[in-house]
């Protein structure tokens, strides 16, 4: 997974400190409008997060749903175990070597952040690893930065700063997903954070 843990980044390993800066950014407000505007998950659904970090996202997902977390880190899951063990399952795994019988079948697939973490090979295996445990009519949602002409200055030198070493433009993520899905469409919000930031919310439907 190509993303850089060193320097001043290191200490974003620590879940306090990941979901304060998040706090401080605005993503629990991003995290709301995604669920409300895109992943709309029903009561009784099976949803996989890949790469939930500490599961915050389950604050704005229905009580009633069955909810399954991966992240490469422990630390997130041991933080997600302790926060949310009765609303969820939760398993430390390496994305990137994850196949379609790790995954259980689900409704809604949810993969927030993590696209730009891998590169092109890592990042096709993932997505139809998901297509063959998506349900028929089921979606995967992702939302990671992007590189659009015209964004706000401040919010290219973010994205370009991030951790993850494979921030692509919006055809760059729409190329990644198979023409096995029947519908797919990808939207560029600027409004998701507290800060100039550009987030590409990509929606695919089996």
């Amino acid at each position: 997974m190509a993303q850089i843990t060193t320097g001043i980044r290191s200490i974003l390993s620590m879940p306090w400190a990941y979901d304060a800066l998040q706090g401080m950014l605005g993503v629990t407000h991003a995290r709301k409008v995604v669920c409300e505007d895109y992943i709309r998950a029903q009561p009784g659904d099976v949803v996989v997060d890949i790469g939930c970090g500490t599961a915050e996202i389950l604050k704005f997902l229905p009580e009633n749903i069955r909810y399954y977390g991966f992240d490469l880190s422990q630390h997130y899951i041991d933080s997600a175990k302790r926060r949310f063990a009765a609303r969820g399952q939760f398993q430390c795994a390496d994305v990137t070597t994850m196949g379609s019988s790790d995954i259980p079948p689900c409704q809604v697939a949810i993969a927030f952040g993590v696209l730009h973490h891998l590169d092109d090979a890592a990042a096709y295996g993932l997505i139809n690893s998901l297509y063959d445990r998506l349900a028929h009519g089921g979606r995967l949602i992702t939302v990671d930065p992007v590189f659009v002409s015209g964004q706000a200055w401040v919010a290219h030198e973010l994205i370009r700063r991030d951790r993850g070493q494979n921030v692509r433009t919006c055809e760059g993520y729409m190329d990644l997903v198979s023409e096995r899905f029947s519908a797919k469409n990808i939207q560029a919000r600027h409004d998701l954070l507290r800060v100039p930031y550009t987030y590409a919310v990509m929606s695919c439907t089996r």
